[in-house]
């Protein structure tokens, strides 16, 4: 077997509960990268399962009755939820690299599932139709999944933002808490559609006009009883909301391949749909309380689905008698926690156009759909990243006194201009696609600079400095530009000056021959370095 010497280890020897990963990137051979379990089954002992027995009769405590909820809340029979938590985890434990994530149904994409294939289908009309294509859905999901994962292009899902995934969830929680209304109320005749208008309507005309309260206080009173004693008690039950995937494995030092894990969530729900399973991933609860309960590896997942086996052999029938109510209390109570008010404030605070596209993803899916509430969203993430790249930022440098640093004029107030000199910041790659703006930008602080030069009766302008340490890339449009600007500097009778080109930037720009034209006193290590000989060539030349 082809590892370093960083490679995980088990010890054994000191009855060691935890397995360490290094930080370091782990060589392992084909077999052991398509199967992870092989890179921890050899050291596996008795100490790790005990923690492993735990933490997966815990999560099987919450997968069971999220199985169910989840399977209804995607219009499907309770028994498939419960499928669902039983193959998917068995699969992943074996292909998956995350030691705490807890598989199984999730709340969101049941939601979606649902929301999709009653648009096309209506589960309560046609029912075997509606669970055949909820199965093939679940086998496209898995191999478009696996597919990304396979060619490398996992980097996809990155186009879905946090301010978009808070708003989406944010959204999608209240139209599911909405739907829930159902059960809780003891409304027969509901609306199957998922906006808010439609779900209000049902519940303001199909409810007896008169005394419809009397049913629903029995359930309504003991969902808000037992709401308000989870409340009381929330400060004496601390726990702790972690994201899944990544933001574990980070927790305890080691690494995960997103796209293996994508191709092993893709595996999972192509193999699972055979099985009579929908559409699974990684939960967030199922996680967090998995990690907490002490998971060492995967191993718990394995447990979980053996819980389930258990139950789908010799308790279903109990579930038979499991109302409405439950169903609805446990779906809302799970769905709620996705609204993030502290993420949203925080957004605010920080960055307006990203708490637009979080407003525009919850009242898309509140108003709109679920569907295109998120695709609004990633439509707007994705022209907030063209602008970025289109609209780069520039800013003007000075110099912080009595020391060679240079930063924004506008950031700190000790900074001061250097006479003769516009020193601007580029701080972006230098594109096709913001060429052009770059271009009039640093022309227009040219203008600007020599305007207030005229008003405040100072030196004249005599160089411009590009400071392109953030220039991370070129391609020829930003090699044209840097030339058209250099000949547009000369007939202005400006010295343009380059400094602190990136290699891969300095070779371009070597190959295209632009730089014969900066001659000695054009390219520079430091702004520092730069003002200071180009100053003293300046002196050199005065009579």
């Amino acid at each position: 077997m082809n590892t370093s010497s960083e490679q995980a280890v088990a010890a054994s020897s000191d009855n060691s509960d935890y397995i360490t990963i290094s930080t370091e990137t782990i060589r392992t051979s084909p077999l052991e990268y398509v199967f992870p379990i092989l890179q921890w089954a050899p050291t596996y002992n008795l100490a790790l399962f005990r923690s492993d027995l735990i933490a997966g009769l815990t999560i099987a405590s919450l997968a069971i009755p999220q199985g169910i909820s989840y399977a209804k809340l995607a219009n499907l029979p309770p028994v498939i939820g419960l499928y669902s938590s039983f193959v998917p985890p068995l699969i992943y434990s074996v292909l998956g690299s995350s030691r705490h994530i807890g598989i199984g149904p999730v709340s969101i994409a049941s939601l979606v599932m649902g929301t999709m294939l009653n648009e096309e289908v209506s589960f309560a009309k046609e029912r075997d139709l509606y669970t055949k294509l909820a199965f093939r859905a679940t086998l496209f999901a898995g191999i478009f999944q696996a597919s990304l994962g396979f060619f490398r292009l996992g980097f996809i899902i990155d186009f879905l933002s946090k301010a978009t995934l808070i708003g989406f969830m944010a959204g999608s929680a209240v139209i599911v808490s909405l739907q829930q209304l159902k059960g809780l109320l003891g409304i027969t005749h509901f609306t199957s559609e998922m906006q808010i208008f439609p779900v209000m309507e049902s519940v303001l005309t199909k409810m007896k006009p008169r005394l419809f309260w009397v049913s629903a206080a029995a359930p309504l009173t003991s969902v808000i009883l037992s709401t308000l004693l989870i409340f009381l008690l929330k400060s004496h039950v601390p726990t702790e909301g972690i994201a899944v995937g990544r933001t574990l494995a980070s927790l305890q030092d080691y690494q995960i391949d997103g796209n293996k894990e994508m191709m092993a969530i893709g595996v999972m729900n192509m193999v699972g749909c055979f099985f009579s399973c929908y559409i699974t991933s990684g939960s967030f609860s199922r996680s967090a309380i998995n990690y907490n309960a002490g998971a060492k590896t995967t191993v718990s997942n394995i447990v979980m689905a053996a819980a389930v086996l258990v139950t789908l052999f010799f308790l279903l029938p109990l579930f038979y008698y499991t109302t409405n109510l439950i169903l609805s209390a446990i779906i809302i109570t799970a769905v709620t926690g996705l609204i993030d008010f502290a993420a949203a404030f925080r957004l605010w605070k920080i960055d307006k156009l990203d708490f637009m596209i979080c407003i525009c993803s919850f009242f898309g899916v509140l108003y709109i759909s679920v569907q295109m509430g998120l695709a609004i969203a990633v439509g707007i993430s994705v022209f907030k990243m063209i602008l970025h790249v289109t609209r780069p930022n520039t800013m003007i440098l000075g110099n912080i006194p009595g020391t060679q640093i240079y930063q924004s004029l506008n950031r700190y107030e000790t900074v001061s201009r250097i006479p003769s000199f516009l020193i601007l910041s580029i701080e972006a790659p230098f594109y096709f696609a913001n060429s052009t703006y770059l271009q009039e930008r640093i022309l227009r602080w040219v203008r600007e600079e020599e305007e207030r030069i005229q008003k405040t009766d100072e030196s004249d302008l005599k160089c411009v400095v590009l400071e392109m340490t953030a220039v991370t890339a070129i391609d020829i449009s930003g090699i044209d530009t840097i030339a058209q600007l250099r000949r547009v500097m000369d007939k202005r009778s400006l010295q343009l000056v380059l400094v602190n080109i990136n290699g891969t930037v300095m070779e371009k720009l070597s190959k295209s021959k632009i730089l014969d034209s900066f001659e000695s006193h054009g390219l520079y290590l430091t702004v520092g370095e730069a003002i200071s000989e180009i100053s003293s060539s300046w002196r050199s030349r005065e009579p």
